[in-house]
C-alpha cells in the first residue's frame, strides 16, 4: 500500500478513486431498497425529510431547575422542537445534592434533580403534552422519568400522549462512561420493568436509546461504535424476551443515539450500515414480524471529542460538517454541539449558533429535498460494505465471549476502545493526524473567550431546597413507599408502580436509589493489570 493512502477510523484504505470495480459483488436489491423499506439502509421513512426535517434538540441543563428551566425556554423561542436533559453528576450517580460525594459537583454538567419539587421547577410553564424530550439518564432512569410522568400529570396531560427518550442504556456505563450503579444483572431487570411500565403507561415514550455517543467519545473507532452498541442492543431484546415479553410488544420502542464525527463519509456509510444490520437481525435472529421493530430509529449528536479549545470558533466549521454527516446519514433527531463546549458549559449565543446551524441546513441547503442524496455512490456504498464487515466482526467476538454482559464483565469492549484512543492520540502527538489550531495552524496567542460558570453559591441554594423538603414532606408516607420499593426489588414484581408512589410522596432520587443498593448492591469493577 503508498504511504499516501489515507486509512479510515475503523481501519480499512480509503481508495483516491472508486469505481464500478469496488462494487462488483455488490447487490443492489438486498443492499438497498428504496428509502422507507428493509433492510432500511436508504432510511426508514419514505421520504425522509422532503416532508418534514428532522427533529432539532438541543441539549441542555446546569444549575438549578429554574436556571435550566429558563434556557429551555428561550431554545423553544428560538425554534428546537425537542428538549434534551443534561443532568449533574451527583444525579447520574443517583446521589442528592446535599450527600458527601455530591460536594463540588452540584449543578457543574447538568442540572440537580432531587424530587418532585425540582422536577416541577424544571418544567414550569412547559406544556409536556406537546413538547417531547429527551432525558439523559442511565441507572437512575426509572425514578426520573417517573418525576417527568408525575409532573405532566399535575399539569393535566394525558400521559399516553406524552412522548421523549429515557437514554436507559447502563450497559455502555461499565464499558466507557462510569456513572454505573448497580451490577449489569439486576441494571438489566431494571431496563425491563422500564420496558414493561411504558408498554402500559406511556405507550408513545421510547423506552431505551442504546448509546454508541459515549463509547466514541472514549475512543471507539465507527466500527466499534455501531459493533459494541448493536451487541447491547442484542443483549437488551434478549433480557426482554427471557422477561416473558413478546418481541413486537417492545422492539418499536427501541432506539439508538450516535455520533457524528467530521469524517463526513466514513459517517454516512457507518449510519446506513447500522440501519441495514439491525434490521436483519431483528427479521431474521429474532423473528420479529412488525416491520415497525426492523427500524433503527436514531438520534446523534455531534462529536464533543472532537472539540477543541484552541480557537473555538474553529469548532462551528467542525460542528457543520458533523451534522451534515448526521442528516446525510438519515438521522431522526440532532444535536449540535456549542462551540465553546470544550471551554465551559455553552454560553446562550453559542447554543443559538449551534441550534441556528441545523437551522441553516434544513432551510437554506438542499440536503432535505431528497432521501439518501448518496445512494449508488461507489465510495459510499463500498464504505458502508467495509464499516458493516467490520462491525460484524467485532459483533462475532462479542458473541464468542458470551454476548455483551460477559464481554463487559471481562473487560473486553473497554479495552478495545482504550487501544483505538491510544492509537489516536499518538496520531495527534506525531502530527500524523492533523488538528486545526492543536497541532497545526496555531495562533501564538489565542484571544479572551467569554465563558459560562455555574455560581458555587447554587448547590447551597440546592442543598437548603432539599432541607425544606425534608421538613415540610409525610415522612411516614415517605418509609411506606420506600418499604413498597424495597419489597419489590427483593421479589419479581415491577419496581416502577411503588417507586412511583414513593416519589409522589416526595422521596427523593437519592433514598430510591439508596433503598435498591441495600437490595442489589452497588457494582465494583474488577481489579485488571
Amino acid at each position: 500500500m503508498a504511504d499516501d493512502v489515507r486509512r479510515s477510523e475503523s481501519g480499512w484504505s480509503i481508495h483516491p478513486v472508486y469505481g464500478p470495480e469496488d462494487l462488483q459483488e455488490w447487490d443492489p436489491a438486498r443492499q438497498l431498497g428504496a428509502p422507507g423499506e428493509y433492510p432500511y439502509t436508504r432510511g426508514i421513512h419514505p421520504g425522509m425529510y422532503t416532508h418534514r426535517p428532522w427533529t432539532m434538540r438541543q441539549y441542555a441543563g446546569f444549575g438549578t431547575a429554574a436556571e435550566s428551566n429558563a434556557r429551555y425556554r428561550q431554545l423553544i423561542a428560538h425554534g428546537t422542537t425537542g428538549l434534551s436533559v443534561a443532568f449533574d453528576l451527583p444525579t447520574q450517580m443517583g446521589h442528592d445534592s446535599d450527600a458527601p460525594l455530591a460536594s463540588g459537583e452540584v449543578g457543574k454538567v447538568g442540572v440537580a434533580v432531587d424530587s418532585l419539587d425540582d422536577m416541577r421547577v424544571l418544567f414550569d410553564g412547559i406544556p409536556l403534552e406537546s413538547v417531547s424530550t429527551s432525558m439523559t439518564i442511565n441507572a437512575p432512569a426509572a425514578p426520573l422519568l417517573l418525576l417527568y410522568q408525575l409532573v405532566a400529570e399535575e399539569q393535566g396531560a394525558d400521559t399516553a400522549r406524552l412522548s421523549g427518550t429515557v437514554q436507559n442504556d447502563v450497559l455502555k456505563e461499565y464499558i466507557a462512561r462510569g456513572t454505573y450503579i448497580f451490577p449489569p444483572r439486576p441494571s438489566l431487570r431494571l431496563v425491563a420493568d422500564i420496558f414493561r411500565y411504558c408498554r402500559a403507561e406511556l405507550p408513545r415514550w421510547n423506552t431505551i436509546s442504546i448509546s454508541g455517543y459515549h463509547m466514541a467519545e472514549a475512543g471507539a473507532t465507527p466500527a466499534q461504535e455501531i459493533a459494541f452498541t448493536l451487541s447491547d442492543g442484542i443483549a437488551y431484546v434478549r433480557t426482554a424476551l427471557e422477561a416473558g415479553m413478546d418481541v413486537d410488544e417492545f422492539a418499536p420502542r427501541l432506539s439508538f443515539f450516535f455520533v457524528a464525527r467530521t469524517t463526513l463519509l466514513e459517517e454516512v456509510a457507518k449510519f446506513r450500515a447500522a440501519r441495514r444490520m439491525w434490521a436483519r437481525l431483528m427479521r431474521e435472529e429474532f423473528g420479529a414480524r412488525d416491520p415497525r421493530s426492523w427500524k433503527l430509529r436514531f438520534h446523534t449528536q455531534t462529536a464533543g471529542v472532537q472539540l477543541t479549545a484552541q480557537q473555538p470558533e474553529v469548532n462551528i466549521a467542525r460542528v457543520t460538517t458533523q451534522a451534515l454527516a448526521a442528516v446525510l446519514g438519515g438521522t431522526q433527531s440532532l444535536h449540535t454541539n456549542s462551540y465553546d463546549e470544550a471551554l465551559a458549559l455553552p454560553t446562550e449565543t453559542a447554543a443559538r449558533i449551534a441550534l441556528r446551524t441545523q437551522q441553516v441546513l434544513a432551510h437554506e441547503s438542499d440536503v432535505a429535498a431528497t432521501a439518501d442524496p448518496f445512494a449508488g455512490s461507489y465510495a459510499v456504498e463500498s464504505m458502508t460494505d467495509e464499516v458493516e464487515a467490520a462491525a460484524r466482526e467485532l459483533m462475532d467476538r462479542v458473541e464468542r465471549r458470551g454476548g455483551a454482559v460477559a464481554a463487559i464483565e471481562a473487560g473486553y469492549q473497554k479495552e478495545e476502545i482504550e487501544r483505538s484512543a491510544y492509537a489516536v492520540a499518538r496520531e495527534q502527538d506525531s502530527g500524523e493526524r492533523v488538528v486545526v489550531g492543536v497541532n497545526r495552524y496555531r495562533l501564538e496567542r489565542e484571544e479572551p473567550q467569554q465563558m459560562l460558570r455555574v455560581d458555587p453559591a447554587l448547590e447551597r441554594q440546592q442543598t437548603e431546597r432539599l432541607a425544606r423538603l425534608r421538613a415540610t414532606r409525610d415522612g411516614a408516607a415517605v418509609e411506606r413507599g420506600l418499604a413498597g420499593l424495597r419489597a419489590a426489588a427483593t421479589e419479581s414484581a415491577n419496581v416502577l408502580y411503588p417507586m412511583k408512589e414513593a416519589l409522589r410522596a416526595r422521596a427523593t432520587l437519592g433514598e430510591v436509589c439508596s433503598t435498591l443498593r441495600g437490595v442489589w448492591g452497588s457494582y465494583e469493577p474488577a481489579e485488571r493489570f
